[in-house]
Order: structure tokens, then C-alpha cells, then sequence
């Protein structure tokens, strides 16, 4: 199942005996299996054992026979969530191992069809050490912080281990019950009235590392639980974010107009009551201020009956807002000013900015793992099982592809650049960072020739040069020999 989920040849898994049809299985498997040992039959009774087993469990334990000896590091985990969309009705009744197949908040857009939530969590090299499945409508608060109690019980590190994740993680609850011993990194959501505050204050900032950031260190208390909060300013942010500026001003525009007519539709029994709703307005909308305002008096009968009124007919006065606004410019400008500024998060109150920067720059590595996962070439991502338990062992051999992908791929870049050597790229440049997909490319030209003249069996290996051997050597005699 990984040689068919690495093989990039865009077949669905019902095409899975089809993909074997030009390999050397037994080559590659073992002598003696064929073509014909690899059927859907076995696929699904493959899957059925992964699930009895555990696919969590199954998974951990080859991750931890194949890092024991390595030095890959899990200095950062990184720690995410996406979801997958399946066909097919999925009642509740139907087996699953903790996992409901149901509807939820889809992240590929597709309200129509019901999911399940993989969580993940990778090294700094990208390489996924953990994974879990969870029901589709599961939210990211819960599953975060399972998956990082999870990884502290299953992964031992003599170091200091962080765990990172994103602004969903950041929650009272969650970090009083992770309290002070698990260390973790976490951008903190913008909507809390602190970081509102923080953001918006006129803070000295310090040059980091990066010339592309500068910083301000803030100690908090948030829950309970003693923490370092840094503010950060991104030029890189900032320039995108003025693309947008304008744009957002001009949609708070029309919902401030929106919000004044509503205004103006109301009625005041006196002018003070009026000029008091027309300043709490302006309160609320920082960014403008009135260019022309005025309360209006309007005189009507108590009755509902047509006409003017007659000179001895009860009357009442009532008072309406009018009013034009236009930007408030003192006020934009310091908008503009907070722009590219965010704040990260630690309880290790002894990470520099630099390093805590650093560390959470790297949580794109798990992102880039599911997009791995969903990539159009990747077929194995499309769900078209039956039982929940299979789709839950079929995330981990998605899983497990990434694994055997991305050590694969980080091995061969290390060993180029410890032995100074390249390799040509996509671009016919010599590189020491190429992707494994484009080297899997280049090797669908290699081909097991077998002849036989009369009892003897002649087998070659053709279409190989130097650079492929040269790849082999560097990732080791494991790989090599099958080409021997």
C-alpha cells in the first residue's frame, strides 16, 4: 500500500492491482509474490488488521523502531489538524474506534459531504511522529490538546520538548490542564482584549535575528499559568496586509453607513438623548468621525389619524439623527502603524524571542504534510471505504507514506551536503535540496528485464546511471541492493 500511495501515478485504490502490473514484485516484496497476491481482498483485510491492532498505536510503534537510532530530533513538535471529506452515508451504527463519521467544519469547503478529523504532528524536519483520527465534527480546542497529552506519554526526548500549535489551541481550559511541565508554543488569538491592548500600545521594539522582524517581550498570567508573551512586527506581514488595508476600510465603510441609517431610524424623546446615541456611535466606530451632524425635531399627533393636527389636538416631539461620516485620519494612521504585528506565546519563560520565533516559523512543516496528503497526485486521499474503522486505517497508511517520504527526503539532503555533492534538479540545476517526488520521477525509467534461454533466467536491471547510483549510495546499502 506505500509503494502505491508513493507511487504519484494518480489511480484510485480500486485500481490498486492494476499499479502492481508493471512492478517487480518480487523484487521489491519477496520471492515468490505475485500480480495475483495483491487484490483488493488482501487490501481489505490488511486494513481490518490495522484497525484490530490501532492505527495510533501500529503507527507509534514504527516510528519508534525506525528513530531510535536516528538523529532526526524532537527538539519541536508541531501539532495540527485538518479535515477529509468521504462519500457515502455512514450511519452511526456502522464500526468505528472512537471516530464518527459525520458532518462538520469542512476545510476544503465541500458543507455537502460528511468527514473525519486527522490530527497530526511532525518534527522540524516535517517528519510525522504522531497521528490520530477523530469524529468530523470534533473541534480543534479538543483535539489539539489530545493529541499534545497523547505525544508527552508516548514520546520520551532528555531535552526540553516543545509542543506548537495554532491560536485554536490558546485556551483557559487547555492550559491549566497541560499546567507548567509540558512546554508549549502557541501564537495567542487576537481577539482577546490583552493582545488587542498589547498590539495596539506604543512598545519599543527590539531588532531580532531576522532583520525581516522586531519584537517586545510582555510577561502574563493568562489562566493561571506563569508565560512569556512576545510581540512581533513582520515587514513580510505588513506588506501584505497593506494590500488588503484599503479594502477592509472600505467594508467597515459600508457597515458603518449600514449601522448609521439604522440609527437615524430611531426616535428620541428629547435632543440630550439623541446627541448621547449619536456619541456612543461614534465610540463604537473609532475609526470615523462625523463631517456633519444634526438632531432633528419632528412634531406628530398621538393619534394615528390623517391630517395636520388641529390647534387643540395633542402633540408629541420626537428627535432623529442626522448625520455624514468620513475616516477619522489620526485614527487610521495608527491602524496602519499596528499592521504585521502579532503575539506568540510560551511557558518557558527562559525561550529567547529568536529561538521562540524561530521554533514557530516551523509549524509550517505539518501544514505542508497535509497538503502532501491531499495532493491531487496523491490518489490515496480519496475515501471510497465503507467501514469507519478502514478509513481509520487508511488515514495511517496515508500517514505512514509521509513518514517514509519526508525521513526519505531528509536523509538524502543531509548526506548531499555532508559530502558536498548534487544532484540535477527540475530546473536542470545541480541542487542538494531536490524533492523526493521529482527523484521517483526520474526513476519510473528503471525497469527489471528478465531472459530466459532455456533452463537460465537472465535478470537486468535497465536505465540506471551514475547519478541514480550515486542517490543510492548516499541514502545506503539497503537501498542499493535493490538494484543489485
Amino acid at each position: 500500500m506505500v509503494l502505491n500511495g508513493l507511487g504519484f501515478v494518480e489511480r484510485r485504490l480500486y485500481l490498486y492491482p492494476e499499479f502492481f502490473s508493471e512492478i517487480a514484485v518480487d523484487r521489491l516484496l519477496g520471492e515468490g509474490i505475485t500480480t495475483e497476491h495483491l487484490n483488493d481482498d488482501v487490501l481489505g483485510r490488511t486494513l481490518d488488521a490495522i484497525a484490530a491492532y490501532g492505527p495510533t498505536e501500529l503507527f507509534n510503534a514504527i516510528v519508534a523502531e525506525c528513530l531510535l537510532a536516528s538523529d532526526y530530533g524532537t527538539h519541536c513538535l508541531h501539532v495540527d489538524t485538518t479535515t477529509f471529506s468521504v462519500s457515502g452515508e455512514y450511519d452511526a451504527d456502522f464500526d468505528s474506534r472512537d471516530m464518527t463519521i459525520t458532518y462538520g467544519h469542512p476545510k476544503d469547503g465541500r458543507w455537502d459531504l460528511k468527514q473525519f478529523v486527522l490530527g497530526m504532528a511532525t518534527d522540524q524536519h516535517g517528519i510525522p511522529l504522531f497521528l490520530q483520527t477523530f469524529s468530523g465534527n470534533e473541534s480543534d480546542k479538543k483535539t489539539l490538546l489530545t493529541i499534545i497529552t497523547q505525544l508527552t506519554e508516548n514520546l520520551q526526548h532528555p531535552g526540553k520538548v516543545y509542543h506548537i500549535a495554532d491560536a485554536a489551541f490558546y485556551t483557559a481550559e487547555n492550559l491549566a490542564t497541560l499546567g507548567t511541565h509540558t512546554f508549549w508554543i502557541s501564537r495567542v488569538p487576537a481577539t482577546l482584549n490583552e493582545v488587542k491592548d498589547l498590539v495596539a500600545a506604543d512598545l519599543p521594539l527590539h531588532p531580532c535575528a531576522d532583520d525581516r522582524y522586531r519584537y517586545a517581550e510582555h510577561m502574563s498570567e493568562y489562566a493561571g499559568i506563569p508565560q512569556k508573551w512576545v510581540v512581533y512586527h513582520s515587514a513580510p506581514m505588513q506588506e501584505q496586509q497593506e494590500k488588503t488595508f484599503a479594502k477592509r476600510l472600505e467594508n467597515d465603510r459600508k457597515k458603518a453607513e449600514t449601522s448609521l441609517r439604522k440609527l437615524g431610524a430611531r426616535e428620541f424623546a428629547c435632543e440630550p438623548d439623541a446627541r448621547i446615541a449619536a456619541e456612543k456611535w461614534l465610540q463604537e466606530h473609532l475609526q470615523f468621525r462625523f463631517s456633519s451632524l444634526d438632531i432633528r425635531a419632528t412634531t406628530r399627533k398621538l393619534t394615528k389619524k390623517r391630517g395636520r393636527p388641529k390647534a387643540d389636538e395633542p402633540v408629541e416631539t420626537v428627535y432623529t439623527v442626522s448625520a455624514e461620516v468620513e475616516y477619522n485620519p489620526l485614527v487610521v494612521e495608527q491602524r496602519r502603524q499596528k499592521l504585521g504585528r502579532f503575539v506568540l506565546a510560551t511557558n518557558d519563560r527562559e525561550l529567547s524571542p529568536d529561538e521562540l520565533l524561530t521554533n514557530n516559523k516551523e509549524q509550517g512543516t505539518v501544514e505542508r504534510g497535509f497538503r502532501f496528503l491531499k495532493d491531487p497526485s496523491f490518489r490515496v486521499a480519496e475515501i471510497f471505504l465503507k467501514k469507519p474503522s478502514r478509513i481509520q486505517a487508511l488515514a495511517m497508511i496515508m500517514v505512514l507514506c509521509l513518514f517514509i517520504y519526508a525521513m526519505t527526503e531528509f536523509r538524502l539532503r543531509r548526506n548531499l551536503q555532508e559530502n558536498g555533492e548534487t544532484v540535477t534538479g527540475q530546473t536542470k540545476k545541480q541542487t542538494q535540496n531536490p524533492t523526493l517526488k521529482w527523484l521517483f520521477f526520474r526513476f519510473r525509467g528503471v525497469r527489471e528485464l528478465r531472459f530466459q534461454a532455456g533452463e537460465a533466467v537472465t535478470v537486468l536491471v535497465t536505465n540506471m546511471n551514475p547519478e541514480f547510483w550515486k542517490i543510492l549510495r548516499l541514502l545506503g546499502t539497503e537501498y542499493e541492493n535493490y538494484y543489485l
